[in-house]
């Protein structure tokens, strides 16, 4: 599946997330320990019809997978394809402090702090205009898919 748009493709050939739950639009820098990724939110989003009509905002839990994807996205370039996939095991010192809204556009910018073994943390600054929305650390793992 093509998309004509060479960062997209290299999402969707990194992680298997796809519509409605891809929450990343497009890769704008990455080296081997960082990844910056955006993602507009259009207005018709899934998740705004119930929060909260009359007055849309993006959920919290909607900005942490976004942010979360974007590391996935990054650890498909450090551990060696066919490996497995990468999946979320640790969440932490989550703090949010704005909102946003439909036609935002955020940026994930990630960081490889550490790896342990099969475990791989990160910690996630998620910004709009230039001014911090949210900032968390997380862990994934790489697991074996189910076919």
């Amino acid at each position: 599946m093509s998309t004509n748009h060479p960062s997209l493709d290299r999402i969707l050939a990194a992680i298997p997330h796809r519509a409605p739950m891809l929450l990343i639009d497009e890769i704008t820098s990455q080296d081997k320990s960082s990844i910056v990724c955006r993602k507009t939110f259009r207005a018709d989003e899934f998740f705004f019809q119930g929060h909260y009509p009359g007055h849309p905002l993006v959920p919290g839990v909607i900005l942490c997978e976004s942010a979360v994807q974007s590391g996935a996205v990054l650890l498909s370039e450090v551990v060696s394809t066919g490996t497995g996939i990468p999946v979320l095991t640790r969440m932490g010192d989550v703090k949010f402090k704005r909102m946003v809204y439909p036609g935002d556009t955020i940026e994930n910018h990630v960081n490889l702090d550490d790896v342990v073994s099969t475990a791989y943390y990160m910690t996630a600054q998620v910004k709009c205009n230039g001014k911090l929305i949210a900032r968390l650390s997380f862990t994934c793992t790489v697991a074996d898919p189910r076919t």
